[in-house]
């Protein structure tokens, strides 16, 4: 029997990168795994200058980089606006390469691990004759909505007629009742259906169920009303999250050490941890939308000052170029907003953020919902305030805010009152009910990766298919 040999495709930015990495060192671990990991020569550049991340691998002889190009110009911009351009580049750039990979007969890989939206992986999989799993590193929820595309245009709810987006939304099945227009993913508000993002998200629909497998950053006591539907379509589904939590616990077992590790494509600023150390219990409203998000220089000076009049401490990140026609050195911020930030305030340009959500010092969160963002939260306990940028964050942050009940949905809201009134709610107002809450939550994803919980079994049986092929 060939030894097992997986190719992992990861999409290159930061929260998929952070998600495969994390199943990479996971089946590092199960020594008779070998791994090959691609990455695109502008990610992988950025991990070296962040992070530790060859010293990390180094002590896994089964594991190695590859790196190819993205398509794209080395100058441009990898902001949430060219995510777009990023999946064509790849497509374009990347594809053929990641083929002469999988056909090479030096090392042949038995088995491909792929971000779901790289569909020309179903192709060249069925060409090789060699399994192919998909990790959409999105949320189970979110990917559902994706799939409802086809019906909701069949059935005329998208394009949106009128203007009312609290209507609700009836395509998407097991979400009746809960989702309304503003919740669907970003993409879903266009009034042209013929765009390069919806036309992508239909042929991923199509693609991912040619999967042998789908495998999902999630856990069942969260999710598994969505999973349940996703069965129908793929029964062979692993959920294995949350993977930073089943990373430090599977770490632990075998007595190495499980402090987070970073794979930022960000310089961190550690410096946070100092400050948050002298903070009081509980009382920190972390901020930060991401790798990817961007605001105006207006929703900038609103959510400044609706933090500052919440009167509530506060680490925000500004991670460079997240505030567009906003100079470097926060030229003309009124004095006002500078005096009551040293005060109680400390503005980093970009954190340790597993790290800083663990931190007994931290209270809340006010979060773009990016799926990984989202779990740290829960794993920590922390309750959310979620103001979503793009994409699937809309349908995380309605999950948060109507479903589980872990924080509270601002999407669409951008008024220093709302900001106020909101930080306000979470750090004080409904403080003990919204921690009592995210403590249960925190306790059951926890508990999904012990031994015997849903996620550790799913774990082994994707090791053990992967080492016996019975993909």
């Amino acid at each position: 029997m060939a030894v097992p040999h997986v190719l992992i495709f990861p999409l290159p930015l930061q929260g998929p990168l952070n998600c495969m990495l994390k199943l990479a060192e996971l089946l590092c671990l199960h020594k008779e795994i070998h791994i090959t990991f691609i990455n695109t020569e502008y990610i992988h550049q950025r991990l070296m200058n962040y992070t530790d991340v060859l010293i990390r691998f180094e002590k896994y002889p089964n594991f190695k980089f590859v790196t190819v190009p993205d398509g794209i110009p080395e100058n441009n911009l990898r902001n949430g606006e060219q995510v777009g351009k990023i999946i064509e580049g790849v497509e374009k750039g990347s594809s053929p390469l990641f083929r002469e990979m999988v056909m090479t007969t030096t090392c042949a890989p038995t088995c491909l691990i792929v971000d779901g939206i790289f569909t020309f992986a179903v192709d060249i999989a069925k060409e090789a004759k060699i399994p192919l799993l998909y990790f959409d590193t999105i949320s189970p929820c979110s990917l559902w909505t994706y799939l409802a595309v086809p019906k909701l245009i069949e059935d005329g709810e998208i394009p949106f007629k009128g203007n009312d987006l609290d209507a609700l939304v009836n395509g998407v099945a097991g979400m009746e009742g809960v989702m309304r227009r503003r919740d669907l993913p970003s993409f879903c508000r266009t009034p042209d259906l013929d765009i390069p993002i919806i036309k992508l998200v239909i042929k991923e629909g199509k693609h991912i169920v040619q999967a042998q497998g789908l495998i999902f950053n999630t856990f069942e006591a969260l999710e598994g009303p969505i999973l349940s539907q996703f069965r129908a379509l793929c029964p062979n589904i692993y959920a294995i999250g949350p993977l930073h939590t089943q990373m430090k616990a599977k770490l632990s077992s075998q007595y190495l050490p499980n402090t987070p590790k970073s794979n930022s494509i960000w310089k961190e600023d550690i410096s946070c941890i100092d400050w948050l150390n002298k903070q009081p219990n509980k009382s920190v409203l972390f901020v930060s939308i991401g790798s990817l998000a961007t605001m105006s220089k207006a929703q900038f000076l609103e959510f400044w000052y609706g933090l500052v009049n919440s009167k509530t401490r506060f680490l925000w990140v500004q991670r460079p170029g997240s505030i567009i026609g906003l100079e470097d050195d926060n030229n003309n911020v009124p004095m006002e907003l500078v005096k009551s930030t040293k005060e109680r305030g400390c503005i980093i340009s970009w954190a340790p953020q597993e790290e800083v959500l663990a931190h007994p010092s931290i209270g809340g969160f006010l979060t773009h919902s990016g799926w990984n963002s989202t779990l740290e939260s829960i794993v920590e306990g922390v309750p959310m305030i979620c103001w979503p940028y793009f994409v699937d964050q809309q349908v995380n942050s309605r999950y948060v805010g109507e479903v589980w009940k872990l924080g509270i949905d601002m999407k669409d809201i951008c008024d220093r009152a709302t900001i106020e009134r909101m930080v306000r709610q979470v750090m004080d107002v409904k403080k003990i009910e919204f921690l009592e809450k995210a403590k249960h939550m925190s306790d059951l994803a926890i508990a999904s990766v012990g031994e015997g919980g849903s996620s550790y079994q799913d774990l082994d049986r994707l090791i053990e298919d992967i080492k016996l092929m019975r993909i």
